[in-house]
């Protein structure tokens, strides 16, 4: 092989990290994210090397690429005019307490 094409397929598997790492923050199982990682890496790998199937496999790829960095429902709910942040523990907190003293006049 020559050395383009290895440095084009480290390329594309230092690119395929970035959504990976993101689907292991959102709490991906280990098999899970390495089969995500060998197919996008292979795809893009494939696209990389042999230009001919890059067509038909571009758009696959894009949109595999992409998807850990879309949010199905905080996007669901600026659709639908929901306020966002969705619960958890800090929504569910009473509102702040003022406990500034009352000034005190000269007497």
């Amino acid at each position: 092989m020559s050395p383009t094409t290895i440095a084009l397929v480290g390329l594309v598997a230092l690119l395929v990290l970035i959504p990976t790492r993101r689907l292991q923050l959102a709490g991906w199982r280990r098999e899970s994210l390495t089969a995500y990682f060998l197919v996008v890496w292979a795809l893009g790998a494939l696209i990389a090397a042999m230009p001919g199937p890059a067509r038909f496999l571009v758009p696959i790829l894009i949109v595999a690429y992409l998807a850990p960095f879309v949010t199905l429902r905080d996007g669901l709910d600026r659709l639908l005019g929901r306020p966002r942040g969705g619960g958890g523990e800090v929504a569910d907190r009473p509102p702040a307490k003022d406990v500034t003293p009352p000034e005190q006049h000269d007497r």
